[in-house]
């Protein structure tokens, strides 16, 4: 690791502030170039304990660039990951001001309930359905504080700059029925996602590494790596199994996962 726990903190404090304004800034790496996607946690990590600091409190966690077509497009092999809080949590139905989130995309995923602790560098699918309590429909709003292309320069967000922006999460939203994970045979639910009545994305959740519960044993094995495991009642949500659908003031919302439901979310 390159960085120092001082420049983690300030790299934190200014995503922090960015996303307390809805102001984009500058990406990481614009910087500090020779960060690496260690170092980039490091700033993820700093940044959680900014929030904690504030009284929010961890609730789960998200996986991201599980499919092939965004790994290859960020130029890594396995998927990133970032942390979920209380005040990142909302209700389906709900109307969100999209003026509050900085460049705010939805993607459709599956949120995984733990019924158990979840720890180890070599689980499977079975050990993950094993320690789900129930399955969800759910979407992520993403919104990523530094630019994703820099206005003036055109120079594009690396992974460095997603994984330090906490996977560019914004909050997570589920609604629908939920399941036992075994219920269901979870790489064929499929969804789709309408925003003002036209369909524009649709997907299958095996296009999360082939199985929605893989990415999540990714995440138990970097944690157990670095020390860390995977709480009972942490929400997980696996990974889009669509590409991100833009926001805009005004949009409304509909997600339909067929025998699992629908819901909706509404933006001003």
């Amino acid at each position: 690791m390159t960085i120092t726990p001082d420049l983690a903190m300030a790299e934190a404090t200014r995503l922090d502030e960015a996303e307390q304004t809805a102001t984009q800034v500058r990406q990481t790496t614009d910087a500090h170039a020779e960060l690496t996607i260690e170092d980039a946690y490091a700033i993820q990590a700093a940044w959680r304990e900014i929030k904690l600091s504030r009284g929010e409190t961890i609730v789960g966690h998200k996986i991201g660039l599980t499919s092939r077509a965004m790994q290859a497009a960020m130029q890594i092999t396995t998927p990133d990951s970032g942390f979920l809080t209380n005040k990142m949590v909302f209700a389906a139905g709900d109307t969100l001001r999209a003026a509050s989130f900085c460049d705010p995309k939805v993607e459709v995923e599956l949120a995984f309930t733990l019924a158990t602790d979840l720890s180890g560098t070599n689980l499977s699918v079975d050990d993950v359905l094993n320690a789900t309590e129930f399955v969800q429909p759910a979407v992520e709003l993403i919104a990523a504080r530094s630019f994703r292309a820099d206005p003036e320069t055109g120079r594009r967000r690396t992974v460095v700059d997603t994984i330090a922006d906490n996977a560019a999460n914004g909050g997570i939203i589920s609604g629908g029925e939920k399941v036992a994970p075994r219920d269901i045979d979870l790489a064929w639910v499929s969804a789709v996602a309408s925003r003002n009545g036209t369909v524009e994305e649709t997907g299958v959740a095996a296009g999360v590494l082939g199985h929605p519960a893989r990415g999540i044993s990714w995440l138990a094995k970097r944690y157990a790596e670095t020390g860390q495991q995977l709480v009972a009642g942490q929400v997980i949500l696996a990974g889009s199994f669509t590409r991100p659908v833009d926001v805009r003031s005004g949009d409304e919302f509909t997600f339909d996962y067929g025998p699992l439901g629908s819901f909706t979310l509404n933006f001003t």
